[in-house]
């Protein structure tokens, strides 16, 4: 009897078609059997040596290697160098520079400012300090300051502490406080640096009185703010002049009484122009800076 066992592939069941490679095989029952997947051959990784070889500058980079370090040196060695000849020839500010701050006034000389410390509250440095106190225009009384209802009496801005942010510019309901283009606030006395409301009052221009006086006759609080105010009348410059005389006669002093002790004259302690102070600073707006400010006497 011959051994037909010879030759055969017991790997595979009895009854199965014989497996073609590169193919998937098949059972005795007709259903295929997936075909092994080799995974890819990872690249070889490069030794040190060839790594060293990759890293190595060239020619070039290898002959200004020592001297690469100085390329910004040599680059500006030979530019002309700008000199600002500071504080005898001062650069001008932008038109919208956050500098010291000023207290405006109306038209005719009241005071901008109605105590209600928004501006103190805004401040994230906590630099403003505001008391507020009502006006009295009774007889005796200590007069009117503002058009409101009330009036700053102790404004004080701490300039060791002021960031110059603006905060305090933007919360004002009234327009009473603004900033002017002026910077130089060093000084060698933390004292001096907090200044107080007759250092950031704007200066008596012309048409206006020093208050306190009364408002002009017929107007109300919002005539003020709707630009119906231009200067003062003939009325608050008579009030202004007789109570100045009456002040003489309380403290003894005596002297005539001038238009440029009310801030109606040509000259007075008003300031300087709206438009350039004393230093040459320029201003912005409708109001300037005091002459205190370009480092007089405060």
């Amino acid at each position: 009897m011959a051994d037909d066992t010879k030759g055969r592939d017991f790997s595979q069941p009895q009854g199965a078609q014989p497996r073609s490679e590169g193919g998937p095989s098949t059972t005795g029952t007709g259903s295929p059997t997936p075909a092994k997947r080799v995974p890819p051959r990872a690249p070889a990784r490069p030794t040190p040596t060839e790594r060293r070889s990759e890293d190595e500058p060239g020619f070039v980079q290898s002959l200004f290697a020592p001297v690469a370090g100085f390329g910004v040196t040599f680059g500006t060695m030979f530019r002309k160098v700008l000199t600002e000849e500071y504080p005898e020839e001062k650069r001008p500010t932008e038109a919208r520079f956050h500098g010291r701050h000023q207290l405006n006034r109306h038209p005719d000389g009241l005071e901008k400012c109605v105590g209600c410390e928004l501006c103190a509250w805004a401040c994230p440095a906590d630099a403003i300090l505001v008391e507020g106190a009502s006006n009295d225009d009774s007889e005796g009384g200590t007069g009117r300051f503002s058009p409101g209802e009330r009036y700053g009496r102790v404004y004080q801005i701490n300039y060791l502490r002021c960031i110059f942010c603006g905060l305090c510019i933007e919360a004002c309901p009234t327009r009473a406080l603004t900033m002017t283009n002026f910077y130089e606030l060093a000084d060698n006395n933390r004292a001096d640096l907090i200044f107080t409301k007759e250092q950031l009052l704007a200066p008596i221009q012309e048409g206006m009185l020093p208050a306190p006086h009364p408002m002009v006759a017929g107007m109300e609080e919002r005539d003020y703010y709707q630009g119906k105010v231009t200067r003062a009348t003939d009325e608050q410059e008579e009030w202004s002049r007789s109570h100045k005389r009456q002040n003489e006669e309380l403290t003894g002093t005596a002297g005539d009484v001038s238009e440029d002790a009310v801030g109606l004259g040509n000259t007075g302690t008003r300031g300087a122009s709206p438009t350039e102070d004393a230093g040459g600073v320029v201003q912005t707006g409708a109001v300037s800076a005091p002459s205190a400010w370009i480092g007089e006497s405060r």
